[in-house]
């Protein structure tokens, strides 16, 4: 079946669902603004028991990586971000999210081929590309003496 780029885009028009900017765009702003909150609730009661502040910046994420996987695991962050959209995806959580979630789909093939070998197929880009930038980043602040 052979169709021209129009028609391909009328077939996609008709079929695509609308989207709902007026809804989805203030529940990702409140559901990532709900994250930061909780965030910050950790940072400041990291800071109450004594920790300095790098260490409790530390921990707040190490703690919220760690509920976002564990909340990935029993399949309730799924339905989180069902509602909150890129509130959900876009802060350290939904990275979290990204590398818990194909590692417990493939731990069926083992701790290798499966969870270790495919624990990063969504979120190694980010890795690799987040790298490369960061690299590049060093050498123009390097080059230039931005410093």
């Amino acid at each position: 079946m052979s169709m021209t780029p129009q028609e391909y885009d009328a077939i996609n028009q008709r079929y695509s669902p609308a989207s709902k900017g007026w809804k989805t765009i203030p529940l990702a702003w409140l559901f990532g603004g709900l994250i930061c909150c909780i965030g910050q609730a950790f940072s400041d009661c990291y800071s109450a028991l004594g920790l300095e502040k790098d260490i409790a910046s530390a921990g707040v994420s190490i703690t919220l990586v760690f509920l976002a996987a564990l909340l990935t695991g029993f399949g309730i962050y799924d339905n989180i971000a069902k509602y909150g959209g890129a509130g959900c995806l876009v802060p350290i959580t939904g990275f979290s999210n990204a590398v818990s979630s194909p590692a417990l789909e493939f731990k069926s093939e083992g701790l290798i081929l499966g969870l270790g070998a495919k624990m990063f197929v969504i979120a190694g880009p980010v890795i690799v590309y987040g790298t490369a930038a960061s690299i590049i980043y060093g050498l123009i602040i390097y080059l230039f003496h931005l410093y």
